[in-house]
């Protein structure tokens, strides 16, 4: 028997009296008169063919890419010991859940370090490719690759983006004995899973400081495996991570505003109380596709996604976020809002630097830089800093609105947190009165620390 590797999947060939039941993943392809397996089952594939006869000749790793050069030297804090060591007594199968700030990279470097193979690591972002790149050759002596940013060079450590991935793991997804995924949650929703699917790599360690809930962490736990080791904010806070207190600043709405706002929550409630009687444990994406069917949902939904845009920039909301620019004018500001508009709005008004997604990696950068060195003192971004860009010596945020729950608000609070002699956060979070807004706030707020709550 032959088995190989094609487009992302194994082939099994020269096997015409094998039971693909007995194998992992096997499945008759007739398109090709062979048997077809998933690449990510590669290891139970091949164990559970390793005594068949005639016995197997397997030719799935393609020319072989340079073994990995010499790493120096690491330190790791305890929790990241443990973190690694709890991955490597999980057969390097597994996903380290710890907080923004606290060094996940760090413990990826000492898992790449510790497993001396070829890896491939896989970052959403093209920022987050550039700070990969840039903080591996500093750990690595020999070369490292980049697939992404119009870069193409692939060495026995490599990073890439998840699109970049996605294209060409069918051609490189056998070439890797380690696979690295940072900022893990993305995937495991059917969302580009199939970069994870198409890889081989036995050896998998997912980094991320948000797990999904059910459907998506199962999934996730078969792709990239379970959660390993788990560590959250308040386990850190104090000592590995800034000290911070949470503010929870309550607004009101003008007027014409509350106006708008009651009556859209009105008609939606009305909408969805109704459907809620025929069908009570209906998930949300449910009641989306069964509104989007008929006038009166479309009108509910509607009502829904005016009274969200209005909460995420009120006159309110507007004024706090001068006064408190004002208050902290001799600390560093990172502002965070819900959208590209609020944000350049907020600049425009305040002449603070925004870090959205139409500003160049070059432009980001020289800002950054600028904002560590103290010539600028406050930045505003949508949703560029949420994720893994390593923020230099903020101390004070405003959460203006967020859109994407609770994994937004841990990842912004995190943007905070690096650890500086002394340093204690405050992290304002702007929220409207008698809104569900409010309440969503007070949630995020205990899950974190205990605050105080401002009123205006």
């Amino acid at each position: 028997m032959h088995l190989l590797f094609d487009h992302g999947t194994l082939v099994l060939a020269d096997a015409p009296d094998l039971k693909a039941g007995r194998v992992p993943g096997l499945r008759w392809d007739p398109r090709v008169a062979l048997f077809r397996a998933p690449a990510w089952r590669y290891s139970e594939v091949c164990a559970a063919l390793r005594h068949a006869l005639p016995p197997l000749r397997d030719e799935v790793r393609p020319k072989a890419l340079p073994e990995p050069a010499a790493w120096n030297a690491l330190d790791l804090r305890p929790y990241q010991r443990a973190a690694l060591l709890s991955w490597e007594l999980s057969g390097r199968y597994g996903t380290i859940v710890l907080p923004t700030g606290s060094g996940k990279t760090r413990v990826a470097i000492a898992a790449l370090r510790a497993a001396g193979a070829r890896a491939l690591c896989l970052v959403p972002t093209r920022a987050l490719l550039a700070q990969w790149c840039s903080t591996l050759r500093a750990a690595y002596r020999g070369t490292v690759g980049c697939l992404g940013d119009g870069r193409r060079d692939l060495e026995a450590i490599t990073v890439a983006t998840f699109e970049s991935a996605y294209r060409l793991m069918p051609r490189i997804g056998a070439r890797f004995d380690l696979l690295i995924v940072d900022e893990a949650h993305h995937f495991g929703a059917g969302i580009r899973d199939e970069t994870l699917e198409m890889a081989i790599a036995p050896q998998r360690l997912g980094l991320t400081a948000t797990p999904p809930s059910d459907p998506a962490a199962s999934r996730l736990a078969q792709l990239v495996g379970p959660i390993v080791y788990q560590l959250e904010i308040a386990d850190l806070a104090g000592r590995w991570l800034a000290d911070f207190d949470l503010l929870t600043v309550q607004l009101g709405l003008n007027p014409a505003e509350r106006a708008k706002h009651d009556e859209d929550q009105r008609l939606f409630s009305a909408y969805r109380r109704r459907q809620r009687d025929c069908d009570p444990a209906a998930p949300w994406q449910d009641f989306v596709a069964l509104a989007a069917r008929s006038p009166e949902g479309r009108a509910a939904l509607s009502a829904w996604r005016r009274n969200r845009q209005l909460l995420q920039f009120t006159e309110a909301k507007a004024a706090a976020v001068g006064a408190l620019l004002a208050r902290h004018r001799d600390s560093k500001v990172i502002v965070f809002t819900a959208d590209n508009e609020a944000a350049y709005r907020i600049a425009r008004e305040h002449l603070v630097m925004p870090i959205t997604c139409d500003i160049s990696r070059a432009e980001r950068q020289a800002a950054l830089s600028a904002f560590s060195a103290g010539e600028l003192r406050s930045l505003v971004s949508a949703r560029v800093l949420n994720e893994g860009i390593d923020v230099p010596d903020a101390d004070v945020a405003i959460i203006v609105s967020g859109t994407q729950g609770e994994r937004e608000h841990v990842q912004r609070v995190g943007r905070l947190l690096r650890p500086v002699p002394g340093k204690r956060a405050l992290i304002y979070h702007l929220a409207t009165r008698a809104t569900a807004e409010l309440r969503r706030a007070i949630e995020r707020r205990h899950t974190l620390a205990p605050a105080r709550t401002a009123s205006r």
